[in-house]
């Protein structure tokens, strides 16, 4: 089981520091991705981070902002967000499976990123 979690309330400017848990398996085996989903609006691909934590991804809207990592010591991975807009406003989830890219299949929970102008 994933679990998201370190969303919460920021000014436009702040940064916040997202968190995704793994529960009953070995993160370390898996891609992991983050995505986000804003009301009204279709999920979008964030970023994505290889299992060796080497290769990453970032969409053109989170580049120079986001910074994804992980630490599979702690079956964990993070993303890091600086510089935040009120447009980053979403639900934030993060999705394990042996790519990267549309058709991830296990999902977490997500949490609440609200970016207040």
């Amino acid at each position: 089981q994933l679990q998201a979690s370190g969303g919460g309330l920021v000014q436009a400017g702040g940064s916040l520091r997202l968190s995704c848990a793994a529960s009953g398996f070995a993160l370390e085996n898996y891609l992991i991705g983050w995505y986000r989903q804003a009301p009204g609006k279709e999920r979008e691909g964030v970023s994505c981070i290889s299992s060796s934590g080497h290769s990453l991804d970032y969409a053109d809207s989170v580049k120079g902002r986001f910074t994804i990592s992980r630490d599979n010591t702690k079956n964990t991975v993070y993303l890091q967000m600086n510089t935040l807009k009120p447009e980053d406003t979403a639900v934030y989830y993060c999705v394990a499976d042996n790519f990267c890219g549309k058709g991830m299949k296990y999902w977490g929970k997500g949490t609440q990123v609200t970016v207040s102008s």
